[in-house]
């Protein structure tokens, strides 16, 4: 009975976090206040009440609409919530109730709303991912942490291997290639995982979003004509390839192809 108690508390806690990572989506790229003023409707601006803003229950009772004025809330809402939910879940099935889980907890939230905004508005903001950086090399020092000089490493190689392909791009191709958010975005990844796992992680993401942008030029005119994919999501998703599975992947490759 605790064990599900304890399943019950963590997904509670992963949607309360995935509503405040809502406000995180809608007022960062738009340059808002973050924690003054509670959520309103972007539509007739009435101050969303408590019992409207209980995470995926709300939006099901209402029919995904605003109470005052009908207009309809975006399905973002509760597909944000339910993703870091489940995130959390898998984290928690992984690691137990240990400081692994809420590092990397905290970790895949970042990313999460990383991966909404820079969908929408090709951005990830520096609110993010310098804060990020900082609790990074924070947390390396934590017993059976991965060590400041580690962290620092990856923090280097991550945002230097970037900073090095952005500036090629932009010489090959004469206009900006690779935004700075992509660039501290991997920094900020490294400070967390060490240099292997960004190796794992430009990797992944190099595959990952090869293959989704393969797909999305066949399918999308409005891709074809700007060629305009936003890179994060990619290592996001890469990201967490690496928090969930990066020390089976390392070590099976290095047992089956590293030999000296």
């Amino acid at each position: 009975m605790e064990h599900v108690l304890m399943y019950i508390w963590v997904t509670a806690l992963g949607l309360s976090i995935g509503s405040f990572l809502n406000v995180l989506i809608y007022r960062l790229p738009r340059k808002m206040k973050i924690g003054l003023g509670r959520s309103i409707c972007p539509n007739c601006r009435m101050t969303i009440k408590a019992y409207d803003n209980i995470p995926v229950l709300s939006y099901l009772f209402l029919g995904g609409k605003c109470r005052r004025c009908r207009a309809d809330i975006s399905a973002r809402y509760p597909m944000v919530e339910l993703l870091n939910a489940a995130v959390y879940l898998y984290l928690y099935w992984q690691h137990g109730l240990s400081w692994q889980f809420f590092v990397f907890c905290f970790l895949s939230s970042v990313l999460v709303a990383i991966i909404f905004i820079d969908v929408e508005f090709q951005l990830i903001p520096d609110r993010l991912t310098i804060p990020g950086m900082v609790v990074g090399l924070a947390v390396s020092m934590l017993p059976s942490g991965i060590g400041i000089v580690s962290s620092i490493i990856g923090l280097l190689i991550g945002g230097g291997v970037l900073y090095l392909i952005a500036m090629l791009g932009d010489w090959l191709f004469k206009k900006e290639s690779m935004g700075g958010g992509d660039i501290k975005m991997t920094a900020m990844l490294g400070a967390f995982l060490g240099w292997e796992k960004i190796v794992l992680i430009f990797f992944a993401g190099a595959v990952i979003g090869l293959l989704v942008s393969i797909v999305a030029m066949y399918f999308s005119k409005k891709v074809r004509s700007t060629r305009m994919i936003p890179f994060g999501p990619f290592l996001a998703l890469g990201a967490f390839l690496a928090i969930t599975y990066g020390d089976t992947i390392i070590s099976y490759y290095i047992d089956n192809f590293f030999h000296i």
